[in-house]
């Protein structure tokens, strides 16, 4: 692709409405009579979501549920994305690079991509798949933990993850990087009580197993049956004591090292797995 034709292609072209239609389009209603999302936690508020680094942006790019407000490019992300034929669906801005660390802070690897997105829809618990596995958050705040649950949850195909609308991260910038595109694959639901949730998936006939250092029996000796709810706490804290009770069994992760606890994403994985290996999901 010469210079001149990436040019016309990634231009600082017409201005855009918020759907990423073109000015022509901008005061035609979008989705009339379809049930505005819900917003979750990808944003604080009305604002967008803010996505950045390769991965991220590029899954975004490719998912059709997702609507692309704005997208900010350096020349030689502009260039890789020609080369690899990925649709940028709205007409990008070309920046500098330091215009991008200016906007994330210098410690940010965005690679030359930054997109303003607008949060995906999320589930009713009530609509959720009677097979496979869900997991239940409970006041995990760091944004790397949760965006590294989120990459190992598509890795197992989980469902959905549950987590409170207060006392965890918004699905956006850090955790977005962290979960390496598993935002677009993973649907995030947030709840105002996680007890009531909690006893919400009891009643839809999910397993709920709680894992805690303390639970009465290793995960690996409990049948285990579809569909399962795993329930992680937070670092330090663990599960609070409503969610112990609220859980239909509290097992624990016996390792055979000096070691008896796991960073709360390592955790989430060697449950997963022990999770999916006796659901017989592996295959």
């Amino acid at each position: 692709m010469s210079d001149r034709e990436r040019k016309q292609r990634f231009q600082r072209g017409p201005d855009r409405g918020r759907d990423g239609q073109s000015g022509q389009n901008r005061d035609k209603p979008r989705d009339q009579g379809r049930r505005p999302p819900r917003r979750g936690r990808e944003s604080g508020g009305d604002g967008p979501a803010i996505l950045y680094g390769w991965h991220t942006v590029t899954m975004a790019l490719a998912n059709p549920q997702r609507i692309i407000r704005k997208l900010i490019l350096t020349e030689n992300a502009a260039r890789r994305l020609a080369e690899e034929k990925i649709d940028t669906r709205v007409a990008p801005v070309l920046v500098r690079p330091d215009e991008i660390d200016r906007r994330l802070g210098p410690d940010a690897v965005h690679q030359g991509l930054l997109a303003e997105v607008e949060p995906l829809e999320s589930p009713d618990l009530d609509s959720l798949s009677q097979d496979g596995i869900v997991l239940v958050l409970d006041q995990i705040t760091d944004p790397h933990n949760v965006g590294a649950i989120l990459r190992s949850a598509a890795a197992f195909a989980v469902k959905a993850i549950i987590t409170t609308a207060r006392h965890s991260p918004e699905a956006t910038g850090v955790l977005a990087k962290s979960a390496s595109g598993a935002l677009e694959l993973v649907p995030m639901i947030t709840v105002p009580n996680l007890a009531r949730a909690l006893n919400e998936l009891n009643d839809l006939g999910f397993m709920t197993v709680g894992l805690d250092s303390e639970g009465s029996e290793n995960i690996s000796a409990i049948p285990l049956q579809q569909p399962l709810a795993l329930v992680l706490g937070a670092e330090g804290s663990g599960l609070r004591r409503l969610t112990r009770e609220t859980c239909s069994v509290v097992a624990r992760l016996d390792m055979p090292g000096e070691i008896k606890s796991l960073n709360v994403s390592n955790a989430a994985v060697l449950a997963l797995y022990v999770g999916a290996s006796k659901l017989g999901l592996m295959g």
